[in-house]
């Protein structure tokens, strides 16, 4: 069952800034400065972190992964927005 999650970041170091960034398009949709909307798999999870984990400097930048629920279920519905209205990333399929 895939989940959907909130993932935002905080780091310290503009280089390291731009990995994790680059590390996060990999798995979800940017949303916001340093916020991204994932829809993944346990298995995409534990993959998501440990990439983070190995980009990260554990003493200075944080990591936030928020659980909204299934992807199917609420979990888009969880998302509130004050001003702009937020929609969730249309996703389509290619085929190569």
């Amino acid at each position: 069952m895939r989940k959907a999650y909130v993932v935002s970041y905080d780091i310290c170091d503009q280089k390291r800034w731009r990995r994790v960034y680059r590390t996060m398009r990999g798995f979800g949709d940017h949303v916001q400065y340093s916020v991204f909307v994932c829809e993944l798999a346990d298995a995409e999870r534990v993959l998501l972190i440990t990439a983070l984990d190995k980009v990260i400097h554990h003493g200075e930048d944080q990591v936030l992964i928020i659980d909204l629920g299934p992807a199917e279920g609420r979990g888009g519905d969880c998302i509130e927005a004050l001003g702009k209205a937020f929609t969730c990333p249309e996703r389509h399929a290619i085929v190569v």
